[in-house]
């Protein structure tokens, strides 16, 4: 995921072991301006899907490198994991998730417009 803002570049990756259905995502790679290039580069030549959520991104910034994402992440991660799985197989219902405001996570906008 990735963020463009007035200073920066941000992007995080996460990581979803399907094998382990009750272990939550991690973030494996996070990092601003060049850094953040890299990661998304990256993800592209290994052909994953790069998803550009300025909220998204911004709430998984605070979460550590290599520690699973906080239950308050869990729905909206989720739902953006759920698209990608119907996106891979096929199956188009439309446009990706929008990020709801996060209750319990610093920086979350509350009331805003999510953006998609």
């Amino acid at each position: 995921m990735t963020q463009q803002n007035d200073a920066r570049k941000q992007a995080t990756a996460l990581t979803y072991d399907t094998n382990k259905p009750d272990a939550a995502p991690r973030v494996v790679a996070k990092g601003y301006g060049l850094v953040a290039e890299m990661i998304v580069q990256r993800a592209k030549d290994a052909g994953l899907y790069v998803h550009e959520s300025p909220d998204m991104v911004s709430l998984l910034m605070q979460v550590d490198l290599d520690a699973r994402i906080p239950p308050a992440l869990y729905q909206a991660v989720a739902e953006l994991l759920a698209w990608f799985y119907r996106l891979e197989n096929g199956i188009d219902e439309g446009p990706a998730p929008e990020v709801a405001p996060v209750a319990g996570m610093p920086g979350s906008r509350k009331g805003s417009s999510p953006a998609a």
